[in-house]
């Protein structure tokens, strides 16, 4: 099983997701797109593909000029029914490869927060791996459209698209599962001082976030991960 990982961001490792690849002894290469390491041209290669999260938007072509060719690629992976996998940036880029509006700037979604599962989401092979409603991280402002056939699978308070499936095994989660409470710990230290500056109280609070959060997040991070690894 060979999986190709796109990196967008310093830091953004694959936390849960990757402990489910190496239940199953997956070949895994990773690609720092953001670095300027080249994307491959097509899915030939590989069995399936991930597309992990970022600080700059899924439009910031300028910047970083690969994007339109990552967003195609989400779709030439699905096209070939291969299992594809969007976590937060990432699941923008997979509504915008499948046609669907990218929306920026919207009020922030920061911290452990509960996730609730629609109906279909419920029936899901990976949404329906957790309980309807359970917490888990969050950590973005922008967020996105339906794509066409897409089958909505989850909602927050905040944010009402947090999950889509489309066909058998293409995922768009805006949620991230991946991070584990060690996971976090990590990102809580190398990112301080933007923390600090937008959520100055999730860090006074953060020892009783994580013993309120943690536990149930963790199981349902890595009984996500466990379903979509069995799709590929």
């Amino acid at each position: 099983m060979r999986v190709l990982v796109v990196q967008n961001y310093q830091n953004t490792g694959l936390g849960l997701v990757g402990r489910a690849l190496n239940e199953v002894n997956a070949e895994v290469e990773i690609v720092q797109a953001h670095l300027g390491e080249a994307l491959p041209q097509d899915d030939s290669n590989y069995d399936a593909l991930i597309v992990l999260g970022g600080d700059q938007n899924a439009l910031a072509d300028d910047e970083f000029p690969y994007l339109p060719d990552l967003a195609r690629l989400t779709k030439r992976f699905g096209d070939a029914d291969k299992a594809v996998l969007g976590i937060c940036l990432g699941s923008q880029l997979v509504a915008r490869g499948y046609g669907a509006e990218n929306l920026l700037n919207r009020p922030p979604e920061f911290g452990w927060h509960d996730i609730t599962s629609t109906a279909e989401g419920t029936s899901d092979p990976v949404l329906g791996a957790t309980p309807q409603q359970f917490p888990i991280f969050h950590w973005h402002r922008d967020t996105f459209s339906l794509p066409e056939g897409a089958v909505h699978l989850a909602s927050s308070t905040i944010t009402k698209n947090q999950a889509f499936r489309i066909g058998r095994a293409v995922y768009a989660i805006q949620f991230h599962f991946e991070a584990d409470t060690a996971l976090v710990e990590e990102w809580k230290h190398v990112f301080e001082p933007e923390i600090k500056a937008n959520n100055p109280d999730w860090l006074e609070n953060y020892s009783a976030l994580v013993a309120k959060n943690g536990a149930a997040a963790d199981a349902a991070g890595l009984a996500l991960a466990r379903a979509w690894v069995a799709l590929i």
